[in-house]
């Protein structure tokens, strides 16, 4: 399955906060849409990602406050992103490899969907269960009891 179709399946709703917002404001909105991460957008460009993991190593252990920090100073700013036209095993090999559970879907500099870890993990299971019933249809009418 390419990423493309797990974006249809799923929807392409992304959450998005200005890296000049506060920190407050960032968890605030995550809490609120039950989330672990935003995109940071500038315009309309992914100029970062925040997560839940930011505000706890960043924010909470550093002694900051977060209605005082501004998204910019925590967020993440290197930012891996995966295009549509890959497919769901490249894209949890990236997540995997560099460590992080909120993957953003970028096609010519715009910003399609978010994927995350759990995303993945759903559509693997779902795709293995499929793939389990198939073969106890073909043992059964094979073998017949």
């Amino acid at each position: 399955m390419l990423i493309t179709d797990l974006l249809r399946k799923k929807g392409n709703e992304v959450y998005w906060i200005h890296p000049d917002s506060s920190v407050y404001e960032a968890i605030t909105e995550m809490a609120e849409k039950n989330i672990g991460a935003l995109v940071v957008m500038d315009g309309m460009e992914v100029v970062g990602m925040i997560s839940e993991r930011d505000y706890a190593k960043k924010v909470i252990l550093q002694g900051r406050t977060s209605r005082e920090t501004k998204v910019r100073d925590i967020m993440s700013s290197k930012v891996y992103y995966i295009t549509p036209d890959k497919s769901i095993e490249e894209c949890m090999a990236l997540m995997t490899n560099h460590k992080f559970r909120h993957c953003p879907v970028i096609k010519d500099k715009k910003l399609l969907g978010i994927i995350s870890i759990g995303d993945l993990v759903k559509e693997i299971i779902s795709t293995q269960q499929v793939e389990i019933d198939h073969l106890t249809n073909y043992i059964s009418n094979k073998y017949p009891a």
